[in-house]
């Protein structure tokens, strides 16, 4: 268990840490929780390069190090889902594209062959990054500006309001990240076609 794997091994393990602390409605609360995220994302370009200078690449973080980025996104969505931030159906999408291409590419490993992410996959993690940095952001307000220090509604709380559009924002956050999931996904069990036949044969 080398340092760049320990760091693979955090991430797996701060993602139930996140999700609790983003679970309780205070900013201070919330605020932690998105250190947390960030400290988890830090450790997803860390253990790559680290291992790359090193020379410590192994069978161990190159299974584990995608697996526990998918671990990160989708207790974020989850997390999302619980707070009524994101659609229960969108977030089961995309969690189920993840899982079942990560494991496509495990079983492509293990019988020698790599199934390299293209570009639309690379553009497809920023999206859902960002998506997930944009949310965190209004989490991080909402506490804010939905109750004031005496416990009455804010005066700042049509900036927020969470009845009407909040949904739909969400649903727009949402929609580059779904479209990009998808695609990558169909691209993925396309060009795995021969691989598929294999496995079913």
């Amino acid at each position: 268990m080398n340092f760049p794997n320990l760091l693979t091994v955090s991430r797996i393990l701060l993602s139930p840490v996140f999700m609790i602390l983003i679970s309780f409605e205070s900013f201070y609360w919330r605020l932690a929780a998105t250190i947390v995220f960030i400290i988890a994302a830090l450790t997803d370009l860390a253990d790559g390069y680290l291992a790359r200078r090193w020379g410590l690449n192994s069978g161990f973080g190159r299974f584990m190090d995608p697996l526990a980025d998918k671990i990160l996104v989708s207790t974020a969505f989850l997390s999302f889902v619980t707070l009524g931030y994101a659609r229960g159906w969108i977030v089961m999408i995309i969690i189920v594209r993840e899982f079942l291409i990560t494991g496509l590419r495990s079983v492509a490993a293990y019988r020698g062959m790599v199934i390299a992410p293209s570009i639309l996959a690379k553009w497809k993690t920023v999206s859902q990054m960002v998506a997930i940095a944009a949310i965190l952001l209004y989490a991080n307000l909402d506490p804010l500006l939905s109750i004031s220090p005496k416990g009455k509604p804010n005066s700042l709380v049509w900036l927020m309001p969470l009845t009407y559009w909040q949904c739909n924002l969400f649903d727009i956050i949402l929609f580059v990240p779904l479209i990009l999931t998808l695609w990558t996904g169909i691209d993925y069990l396309i060009k795995s076609g021969g691989l598929l036949k294999g496995m079913l044969g």
